[in-house]
Parts: structure tokens; C-alpha cells; sequence
């Protein structure tokens, strides 16, 4: 993947803020002139959903800025801070719901301009589950997590917005407003759970957190690659720094193996888990003479 920002990805993000800003607008309008508990959830995620879209922008830039004199492996974790914190503000606006929904659960305010509101908040989920989709799909072509928590965070919205729909219809219905605040609650709860997973998502990643199913397709290429060349490895190690994998091990060759065809071999598998990998990706191999093979490298341990 080339270090500079795609234009898939700037045209996602641009549009995704574009369309948060609006929406909230139409959502804050919607809970002024319905009173609905529900809806002001909606408006409520959405004021989150701005502030995190207006970071992720910024970190999304910074992710591809190419590495310089203080920053040698660039500055793409970054995004697992952007994520973090996109998720931090979904968690935010969770219990700022649940704490409005108790609170009109024992409230004797009436819903308005039901139809109104309906409207407005179905157009808005509908608009948000096309851009979630959307910024999924070129987080995961990206290999992004800024893109791909944002994503999530729209899809989050949408679940807002069905629970809205769910709870005007039902009072509707049924003319009993306690459906309102039951309703937030459940999006509340949801929410929640989103942004702890985006949290904990994204402490993973800045603590290098490694992937087990690369690490076995990792084992299971070298594994194969070396029985070929009747060679060894061991101290493989791997992380994602958020748009780069970093991958390293030592290749254990004969003694009396040539340098240069030792150096062949090694790039032979450097270029298998990169081309297995995809997108940006580092390889780093030492190469050991099996007689040297355990001799103790502390500094090499994990």
C-alpha cells in the first residue's frame, strides 16, 4: 500500500463528516419538536460522532505521514488511538442515554409530531448504514483501523436510529410512552457494548497485540518454506501497527552454506509472507549458521 493517502480513503472520511454535521442537525430539530427521549439519544450519539469523525480525519492524515528523523517506524499507531478514542466517545454517549432514559422513564411528558420524527430519523438511517458500509469496506481494503471504527460508530448510529423508530411506532400504537425510555435504554446499551469492543480493540493494538490467525498462517508458510530449503526458524515475532504488519524471524542454515545463497533463500521468504500478508509490510530476518543456533541472545528473547 503506498504511504500516502489514498483518495478512497480521504473522500470516505471527508463525506463521512459532511454527513455527521447534517445529521445532527436534523436529529437535534427532530428531539426539539417531538420531546421524544429516543430521539434526543440519537442526537446525543451524534454530537459524540462528530467529534470523533473530526479526530479520525486528523489521525487518518497523521497515520500516513511518512517516518522522519524522530519517528523512524512512522506514525501510524495513531489509529488505534483514533479508535480508541472513537470508541471512548460511543461509551460517553451511551450513558448519557441511559442516564436520560431513567430519567424520562418516570417523566410525564408527552411525544410529538411522531410522524415528523419518524421521517427524519429513518432518512438518517438510512443514509448512515449506506456511508458505514461504505467506510467498512475501504477500512478493510485499507487495512485501516481509523476507517473501520469509524464505520463502526455509523453503523452504532443506525442501531440508534432503529430503536427511535421502534419506540415512536410502539407509542403510536399502543399511546403508552413508556416505550420511549425502554427503547433508549436497549440503544444504550448497545452503544456501549460498541465502544468498549472499539476500546479494548484498540489498546490491543497499541500494546502489540498479536493476531493468532496470522500467526498460523505465518507458522504454516515458514513451515513449508524451510522444510523446502532444509533449513530452521524460530523467534518469529509480528504485530500491526495499524497500517503496517512487522514481521521478523531468525533462518537457521547449514554451516557450510554460501552467504549469498543463504541471503537468496531468506529474501525468497521475505517476499512469501509479504506477498501472504499484502498490503504494507516489513521483513526482517536473521541468519544463523546452525552451529551458532543456541548460543542465548537475550536482547532477541520474547
Amino acid at each position: 500500500m503506498s504511504a500516502t493517502l489514498s483518495e478512497d480513503q480521504s473522500r470516505v472520511m471527508t463525506l463521512s463528516l459532511v454527513v455527521a454535521i447534517i445529521l445532527l442537525v436534523a436529529k437535534v430539530a427532530a428531539a426539539a419538536i417531538t420531546g421524544s427521549s429516543a430521539i434526543y439519544s440519537d442526537a446525543a450519539e451524534s454530537v459524540t460522532h462528530v467529534l470523533a469523525v473530526a479526530f479520525a480525519s486528523w489521525a487518518l492524515r497523521l497515520a500516513h505521514k511518512p517516518s522522519d528523523d524522530t519517528h523512524h517506524f512512522g506514525h501510524d499507531k495513531v489509529a488505534f488511538i483514533s479508535s480508541g478514542f472513537e470508541g471512548a466517545m460511543i461509551s460517553a454517549a451511551a450513558l448519557l442515554i441511559l442516564y436520560d432514559a431513567a430519567n424520562k422513564a418516570f417523566a410525564s411528558e408527552a411525544v410529538h409530531s411522531m410522524a415528523i420524527g419518524m421521517i427524519l430519523t429513518g432518512a438518517a438511517a438510512g443514509v448512515n448504514l449506506v456511508l458505514g458500509l461504505s467506510l467498512l469496506r475501504v477500512g478493510k481494503k485499507r487495512n485501516s483501523p481509523v476507517l473501520r471504527a469509524n464505520g463502526e460508530h455509523v453503523l452504532a448510529d443506525v442501531w440508534t436510529s432503529v430503536a427511535v423508530l421502534a419506540a415512536l411506532a410502539l407509542v403510536q400504537f399502543t399511546g403508552w410512552r413508556g416505550w420511549d425510555p425502554i427503547c433508549a435504554a436497549l440503544a444504550g446499551g448497545k452503544l456501549l457494548w460498541t465502544g468498549w469492543r472499539l476500546m479494548r480493540e484498540s489498546f490491543g493494538g497499541l500494546m502489540d497485540e498479536a493476531d493468532l490467525t496470522v500467526e498460523k498462517e505465518l507458522r504454516d508458510l515458514l513451515d513449508t518454506g524451510c522444510a523446502t530449503h532444509h533449513l530452521s526458524y524460530h523467534n518469529l515475532r509480528h504485530r500491526h501497527s495499524g497500517r503496517t504488519h512487522w514481521v521478523e524471524f531468525h533462518l537457521v542454515f547449514p554451516d557450510e552454506t554460501d552467504l549469498h545463497h543463504a541471503h537468496e533463500i531468506a529474501t525468497e521468504l521475505e517476499g512469501q509472507v509479504a506477498t501472504l500478508l499484502g498490503q504494507d509490510v516489513r521483513v526482517i530476518t536473521h541468519l544463523e549458521p546452525r552451529s551458532a543456533e543456541h548460543q542465548e541472545e537475550r536482547w532477541e528473547l520474547r
